[in-house]
């Protein structure tokens, strides 16, 4: 079978990585056409149409900002869709380009796939019958998912969270202390300022302040791959910070507490035990309109699955780096909130369920087309 597979940053990256090796398992004759990240270019040994660094913008204000950018990329898939004619088309979540890549290949009599739901049971529910329209099989990751779509009368599979597979199958490194030139007598308060520039350059600075209130503790930024050191060095000045690249997951395992930005990287940490406080700041138009758009309670996933308040969420004017300290100190110094923040890990590991994510979407895919072709 011919796949093409679009994934629009960092984190669909990692799952569309972990899911083209599950299809080569099950389809010895897969072929790959990718828009995606540097995993996704190893895992196909292709190089991507469109690098997802050159696609994830964040916000009302940035989409509009980028308009004519985002309208040249969407220019540039369909027709290398075209030239490709793959058998299914597989959408990473990114709803706001993919949606409109699935309405193109559904057109074109191209089988659309897609793997990890927009998050159209936050805000814009409406979107559910374009879905239903336009997108012929739906691969859920979150479990009340399942309950959202069956509301609208739309069957959808179930298939676990691929972020169980990278970490279960992720192989810790043991010297990562020493290869890092980390102190083994400090303990290390993780920061993870997320993929995007505009969240990066808006949240970094509160949270590097963190170096100077807790002056006992080695502070530790984790760099995403598409920016360098220098970049980070820029945002931090000359603040003494180290930044570790391609290392996250160690760095959370050697961690005593992080402070995370809202996004797939607050499951990952809680999957991993660190202790965390979520923080979110964004363009304040930007945040206005969501505010008044969205219908979630919560803005990370980890108080989403588990349904109530599980990890401390600092928002916008909340997110400083007073209050960010006052966090971390809280998880660091008291023994009964460290404790009840991993009774909620507890909770969500059991809502969660097993690894296989990748292997049951990927198995499911085939049958599919299997089926359409019989």
């Amino acid at each position: 079978m011919k796949y093409y597979i679009i994934a629009g940053e960092t984190s669909g990256d990692l799952h569309g990585a972990n899911l083209i090796k599950a299809l080569k398992e099950r389809d010895p004759e897969a072929t790959f056409d990718i828009v995606g990240g540097s995993q996704m270019e190893a895992a196909s040994g292709q190089k991507a149409l469109i690098h997802t660094s050159e696609m994830a913008f964040m916000g009302f204000v940035e989409v509009v900002m980028n308009l004519s950018k985002i309208a040249k990329n969407l220019k540039a898939v369909k027709a290398d869709i075209l030239r490709a004619q793959p058998d299914t088309v597989i959408l990473i979540d990114f709803p706001g380009f993919n949606l409109k890549i699935a309405d193109f290949a559904k057109k074109k009599n191209i089988k659309t796939c897609y793997y990890i739901s927009p998050k159209i049971w936050a805000w814009n529910q409406k979107r559910v019958y374009k879905i239903k329209q336009v997108v012929d099989h739906m691969f859920c990751i979150l479990p009340f998912e399942v309950k959202f779509y069956k509301e609208f009368h739309y069957s959808v599979d179930y298939v676990g969270n691929p972020l169980l597979d990278a970490i279960s199958a992720y192989e810790f490194n043991p010297n990562f202390i020493s290869d890092n030139n980390l102190s083994e007598k400090e303990d290390i308060i993780a920061l993870l300022p997320g993929s995007r520039k505009m969240e990066i350059e808006r949240i970094l600075p509160e949270m590097a302040e963190l170096y100077h209130k807790f002056p006992s503790h080695q502070v530790v930024v984790a760099g995403a791959p598409n920016f360098d050191e220098s970049y980070y060095r820029d945002i931090i000045g000359d603040l003494p910070i180290k930044i570790v690249f391609d290392q996250t997951y160690d760095l959370l395992k050697n961690s005593v507490a992080a402070v995370v930005t809202s996004g797939t990287a607050t499951l990952e940490t809680a999957i991993l035990r660190v202790p965390q406080v979520v923080v979110y700041k964004a363009n304040p138009i930007t945040i206005a309109i969501a505010r008044k758009l969205i219908k979630v309670q919560f803005i990370s996933l980890v108080n989403l699955i588990n349904n109530y308040l599980s990890v401390y969420e600092l928002i916008q004017k909340d997110c400083n780096a007073t209050r960010i300290a006052d966090e971390i100190g809280e998880l660091i110094t008291n023994p009964a909130h460290r404790a009840s923040v991993m009774e909620n890990y507890d909770v969500l590991a059991e809502k969660l369920g097993e690894p296989g994510a990748s292997g049951r979407t990927a198995e499911k895919i085939v049958t599919y087309l299997q089926e359409a072709t019989n």
